[in-house]
């Protein structure tokens, strides 16, 4: 069993991703839809679909079809800034974030329980 304190961090790094991609979609999609007549309907998708994966990257069972789906849309929005001649490396970040979790796989009963278990 991993020590404690590495099991309280890959928790921590899971949630917190999980949780910032989750409020940045959701922050883009309502931006988006707030433009008035100039919705951007292909951003507004993209951002919706990544705040799905974001609640699905959250959940155990679901952590990896979460995490596939938000490395398709990082992928896709990287994609598109780096054609607008952005760099983002926060969205390098992000992905390469997701891919570990995923690699490394959600925690199971016995080690999440161990996560917050009382040390003597």
């Amino acid at each position: 069993m991993p020590p404690q304190r590495l099991l309280r961090s890959f928790l921590f790094l899971w949630v917190v991703t999980g949780v910032a991609l989750l409020y940045g979609s959701v922050a883009t999609a309502t931006s988006a839809l707030q433009t008035g007549a100039h919705v951007n309907p292909h951003l507004v998708l993209l951002a919706s679909v990544e705040a799905v994966a974001a609640i699905l990257f959250l959940i155990p069972r679901m952590m990896r079809i979460g995490a596939v789906a938000l490395l398709a849309t990082i992928g896709v929005a990287f994609s598109v800034h780096a054609a607008l001649h952005e760099f983002r490396a926060d969205l390098l970040l992000y992905g390469a974030v997701v891919l570990f979790v995923m690699i490394h796989g959600s925690l199971t009963h016995d080690p999440f329980r161990a996560a917050f278990a009382r040390t003597a």
